[in-house]
């Protein structure tokens, strides 16, 4: 379609019923209260807060947290997990909890261990828990020694994590990030030359373009509605592309805009709407490059000027066929045009984009796909235009530029060579889906996982347990029990160690939006009174003074989080200013990545183009899935995972999604037309068969959805499929997952 149809809506009053429940519940002064503390928000990448306030955005703009940011707050607010819920309590037991189940346990409040041949957790003190952590540390062999992390703790606890890993003289810092935006990092590094956003708020409130892909932010990202509401009312364009006709993505009822956001119907959100096949993005960006090209609006003048590669793909352009491009896709060639021409209308274009574009075995090519057409069309290096990969924990990019990560820059290298007094390590590290093999193999004897669900954040469940269950010593630093907690325990001994959350910590700490803004969090206060929890700074410095006394720098002074941020500002590029941010109070903007003229940190100074192939998107068979009983109805689709409206991640907030139409988990959306085809019924239960496993029990939801695809949530299907990788990032395709539904 083009026109984008707007009889649906998202947001609106089911929002403020969710902020008036949270506001009358027994911990709303509570709640209300860390509204207002000076930290960031625990959410997405998007978040607000810090030094500004608890509703302030970078720029000062007043009433700019969202209901996402509620319900992680009220999460970490829970009493400390009841006696006999968790200690204790035979595994078999928390075994069958559903991730909801556990995090409503409440929050963890002593250190936990699980011993090998127990069924059970039980309590030690955190002296005996160090003494075990610090001994399983010391391998003879470090790199079978590795950390796994999420981006819910600090800038400093994720620096601290990367040090002593590295002094260890292990690579192996996995993180959340390798199973969502590594092929951004990957994809952009190769055009651009770095990594992150280019667009910071005030360029992004200069566009009067935005290129939507692969992102359902009204659940994910609520906060960039507002940046849409306020392009379309300045008489913007919103082109979206994605399978499934999410309403919030035709309009959005914001509370920032009551009038017409919640008396009247919503503000309108998507100018043009097009719905794809899954993993076709190469083919839709190739098709809108072709159509500017027809139509002569490529600025081949800029181009040429700041541009290298760019010969391959105009002859890329010119020899690719409209009919190939079509049926990859799925879109006509009106559709690509006239969403071409609306591209071509506008003066600044940002261009972003979340899993959907990086979920898919080809997902660093999508990215360059899309940095392709940003430079064909001109909207690079100038204000109000640019690439913008919209990020989901509200740290995750700060972990990647404290060092947590396999890729480590050079000149990041040579600073903490010099810090530490001796070469790194030069063996390549794990990544996630690197982790997870070698732990199946037996090659990892210690993993420090520093938040997060490892277990559950993985696809092919059955090998995830398996894998982890091979590793001698399992530490899992947290707030809350998650799934992982449960069946991700090692082989000799496993560690829960309770800590802080980032509005409770006993000192400062800063962290790094997606728009590459640092923020800084005053200290605060636990309303668990058991004085049993440790701030993760403390925790990872205690640690590394065990292991390495005071050679070759001060461990034991890494206690202190001023001289920690003192060693980020010598070791880590463009973070300088955090050098006087305990005397200043100033937040700040990661220096070198925010491009306001078409230069950039690549060898040429220019935009490294490069052909992006189509895809081939053949679905197998049903006898790839074992095939279908004589008469049996059922049909292979393309399946999309994706997290519900009431979710953060791994973490279940609400069992629904009413926006969808799915009133619980165990449901997939599936296109009226594809049901009547195949002899299937809109609620019939039906068995989802993957290539890694089956789900039985399944209710079909008729919904928007493109014929062809389908949608289920995750992390409950991540047992249907089998790691399928992007070999250039490593990050596995949860967006394209063949599947055998039968009745």
């Amino acid at each position: 379609m083009t026109s984008a149809p707007q009889d649906r809506s998202g947001g609106g009053w089911p929002l403020i019923d969710g902020w008036a429940r949270a506001s009358l519940s027994p911990d709303g002064l509570r709640l209300w209260q860390t509204l207002t503390h000076r930290s960031a928000c625990l959410s997405c990448a998007w978040g607000t807060g810090g030094q500004n306030g608890g509703f302030r955005d970078e720029l000062g703009e007043p009433l700019q947290r969202c209901l996402k940011s509620v319900e992680a707050i009220q999460a970490e607010l829970q009493p400390a997990v009841a006696p006999g819920l968790l200690v204790g309590r035979p595994l078999a037991e928390l075994q069958q909890l559903d991730s909801a189940a556990c995090d409503r346990l409440g929050r963890l409040d002593r250190p936990l261990l699980c011993r090998a041949g127990s069924d059970s957790y039980e309590p030690i003190g955190w002296e005996e828990a160090m003494d075990r952590l610090a001994e399983a540390f010391r391998q003879p062999d470090p790199t079978r020694v590795a950390s796994y992390s999420s981006g819910r703790s600090s800038n400093e606890a994720a620096y601290l994590l990367q040090l002593l890993l590295r002094a260890l003289g292990s690579n192996n810092l996995a993180d959340c990030s390798d199973l969502c935006h590594a092929p951004s990092t990957v994809g952009l590094s190769r055009v651009f030359g770095s990594g992150t956003s280019m667009v910071n708020l005030d360029s992004l409130q200069q566009a009067d373009g935005v290129v939507l892909v692969g992102s359902n932010a009204p659940a994910n990202h609520p906060r960039l509605m507002n940046e849409l509401i306020r392009l379309r009312d300045r008489g913007g364009t919103v082109i979206v592309i994605n399978p499934v006709l999410e309403a919030g993505l035709l309009r959005f009822g914001s509370p920032a805009f009551p009038i017409r956001g919640l008396l009247g119907g919503g503000n309108p959100i998507a100018s043009v709407f097009l719905q794809p096949r899954p993993g076709s993005d190469t083919a839709v960006f190739l098709g809108l490059q072709k159509a500017l090209h027809g139509a002569g609006a490529i600025p081949w003048d800029f181009v040429r000027a700041h541009s290298d590669g760019w010969e391959l793909l105009q002859q890329q352009i010119t020899t690719s066929p409209w009919e190939a491009i079509t049926a990859c896709c799925g879109l006509s060639r009106e559709e690509l045009e006239h969403a071409a021409a609306r591209l071509a209308a506008c003066r600044a274009v940002v261009f972003a984009w979340a899993m959907g574009i990086t979920h898919h075995a080809n997902g660093t090519g999508n990215v360059q796909a899309i940095a392709n057409t940003a430079v064909l069309s001109g909207n690079v290096g100038r204000p109000g235009t640019g690439t913008m990969p919209i990020r989901g924990h509200s740290n995750v990019q700060g972990f990647g530029s404290m060092g947590v990560t396999v890729r480590l820059r050079e000149p990041m290298r040579l600073a903490l060579e010099q810090l530490l007094g001796r070469p790194l390590s030069r063996v390549p590290g794990y990544d996630t889906r690197a982790l997870i093999e070698a732990a199946d193999r037996g090659g990892v004897e210690t993993l420090l996982c520093l938040g997060g669900n490892l277990y559950g954040a993985n696809p092919d469940s059955a090998q995830a347990r398996r894998a982890i269950g091979r590793i001698d010593t399992v530490v899992h630093v947290a707030t809350k029990p998650n799934t992982g907690h449960f069946h991700g325990l090692g082989r000799r001994q496993t560690l829960l160690l309770p800590v802080f959350n980032r509005f409770e910590t006993p000192h400062r700490t800063t962290v790094e939006s997606g728009n590459n803004w640092v923020r800084l969090n005053e200290p605060g206060r636990s309303h668990l009174r058991s004085g049993l929890l440790r701030s993760e700074v403390e925790l990872l410095a205690d640690l590394a003074q065990r292991l390495f006394g005071a050679e070759p720098i001060a461990w034991q002074r890494l206690q202190d989080p001023v001289y920690v941020r003192e060693l980020i500002a010598r070791t880590v590029p463009g973070y300088d200013a955090m050098a006087g941010i305990d005397d200043e109070r100033r937040e700040f903007e990661v220096a070198g990545r925010v491009f306001n003229e078409p230069r950039f940190p690549t060898a040429t100074g220019r935009a490294q183009l490069a052909v992006t192939p189509l895809p081939d998107l053949t679905l197998p068979g049903p006898d790839h899935f074992g095939g279908l009983a004589p008469g049996q109805p059922g049909l292979v689709l393309s399946l999309i995972t994706a997290r519900s409206y009431g979710q953060h991640n791994t973490v279940v907030y609400k069992p629904g999604d009413s926006d969808r139409a799915m009133p619980h988990r165990q449901t997939i959306l599936m296109n009226a037309g594809d049901l009547a085809a195949c002899g299937l019924a809109a609620h019939q239960r039906v068995t989802v068969q993957g290539e890694a496993g089956r789900l039985d029990g399944i209710e079909i939801i008729p919904g928007a959805i493109r014929a062809g695809a389908a949608l289920m949530f995750y992390p409950e299907a991540n047992g249907l499929m089998r790691a399928v990788i992007d070999p250039e990032s490593g990050t596995p395709a949860f967006k394209r997952v063949p599947v055998l539904v039968k009745g």
